[in-house]
């Protein structure tokens, strides 16, 4: 099967480009004609029968004069792409495009075209994808599947550019929706000038390389009730800037033997004489832990996205200013971003979900269980979201359990298998265990106990 969907895989590639280059080049009603010579051309080899082979002659003839004025165009512009920040996976953003003529003649009848990098995958990356297809759509009937394009990474429109008087600008708006999370790159501006017929386009690109990071998709999380308190963190936390062993200052006091050199206050002592070390308060706060389960033997899988749009959530939901929140998955190693009270923002923790990818290899996750056990003894509660719940996943629940550590469960499956599911170790607390189906999420976290 591998070696099949490999050899298929150049047939892909010809035909997305050709796709590619047919709606670039053709307007809407230049496909129009297009479809109809398609439909005509099986027709017209009966020409005793019926006249589509003339029909087929006049459509033949309007597309080859349209191409003929449209390959060549003059047109120098300058163009200025204003991008926003950020972006989010389904919301659609608008942002100006400043474009100035160059030439001493006006431009009339141009379309603005966005043009990204090719997201396309590897054969490698397409052929585990329709592994994974296969495997999904198998018992499905034909009539009731639905196919997923999850290569494309944005959809964007084109625009219709005013008249541009000669060394004058004008603003147009772009509107574009993203379709994935990650860095979307943009490659060129590109000008399309329609032939006369209003069939097919000559198009000029500018090169103009440019990138947006697109935030995961976010739901509304209800007033959940996180669980645990004030904890002590040994050494405390700086207010400014970072984690370590900077506590909280309270006063100044004569040395004592064992205290740490690091801790003298030297102009003090040049002042007294006296040895004086700076005296520290520890400190007791709210800590709280973001587990996401990255482990996915499917590509480009539904479950992981939605995983990390709920996380999302929960990231941007969690009060941060007066609490800690240390957000833990594991790619090629284990990773622990922390965020609140001075040291970061949420809007980083968004910037390091939009470029979190899921793992193939079964040995990341014993990577995050290691790094959550041991970081344990400082939540004050730990947030889990999971892609499956099998015997590693209930070992991990059971061990921060027996450290003491209140949970929150949440579970992310595919549609139809949230039934009948055996909530495990955390049989005793079924409200901090949440099931939510792909497709049905926002409904799934409504459900959440807010107490």
């Amino acid at each position: 099967m591998q070696l099949l969907f490999r050899s298929l895989y150049p047939a892909y590639r010809l035909l997305s480009a050709v796709r590619f280059w047919a709606v670039r080049r053709f307007t809407k009603t230049g496909a129009a004609v297009l479809t109809a010579l398609l439909i005509v051309i099986p027709l017209a080899a009966d020409t005793e029968n019926n006249v589509a082979y003339q029909a087929a002659c006049l459509l033949i003839a309007l597309l080859l004069a349209a191409s003929m004025f449209g390959w060549v165009v003059r047109v120098r512009l300058a163009v200025e792409r204003r991008l926003p920040r950020f972006a989010t996976v389904g919301d659609a953003v608008s942002f100006p495009v400043l474009l100035r003529n160059l030439t001493p003649r006006k431009q009339v009848g141009l379309v603005y075209l966005e043009t990204l990098a090719d997201a396309r995958p590897t054969s490698r990356e397409w052929a585990a994808f329709q592994r994974a297809e296969e495997r999904r759509l198998r018992g499905i009937p034909v009539w009731r599947r639905q196919l997923r394009h999850p290569f494309r990474q944005a959809r964007t429109e084109p625009v219709k550019i005013p008249t541009i008087p000669p060394g004058q600008s004008v603003e147009v708006q772009v509107s574009l929706t993203p379709l994935r999370r990650g860095v979307l790159h943009f490659t060129a501006a590109t000008i399309a000038r329609p032939d006369p017929l209003g069939l097919f386009s000559a198009l000029v690109k500018l090169p103009m390389p440019q990138s947006l990071l697109v935030l995961p998709r976010r739901y509304l999380i209800p007033a959940v009730a996180l669980p645990g308190s004030h904890k002590y963190q040994q050494g405390g936390v700086a207010m400014a800037s970072s984690v370590g062993q900077s506590d909280e200052f309270v006063s100044l006091r004569e040395y004592k033997r064992g205290d740490p050199y690091r801790h003298i206050h030297w102009r003090s002592w040049a002042k007294t004489g006296v040895p004086i070390v700076k005296e520290h308060e520890d400190e007791f706060f709210v800590r709280h832990a973001l587990v996401l389960d990255t482990y996915s033997p499917s590509p480009f899988s539904e479950a992981f996205e939605e995983a990390v749009s709920i996380a999302a959530s929960f990231a941007c939901t969690i009060q941060t200013p007066e609490s800690l929140l240390d957000l833990l998955f594991a790619g090629t190693e284990a990773y622990c971003f922390t965020a609140g009270r001075g040291v970061g923002h949420s809007d980083q923790l968004l910037e390091v979900l939009a470029s979190v990818r899921s793992q193939a290899e079964s040995k990341s996750f014993p990577l995050l269980e290691e790094l959550v056990v041991s970081h344990a003894a400082a939540f004050s509660g730990c947030v889990c979201v999971f892609l499956a719940w099998d015997q590693p996943r209930r070992e991990l629940v059971k061990k921060l359990k027996i450290l003491g550590t209140p949970l929150l469960v949440l579970l992310v499956v595919e549609p139809g298998r949230a039934h009948d599911l055996d909530p495990g170790p955390m049989r005793d607390a079924p409200q901090r265990f949440c099931v939510v189906e792909v497709g049905a999420v926002r409904e799934g976290l409504a459900a959440l106990n807010p107490s």
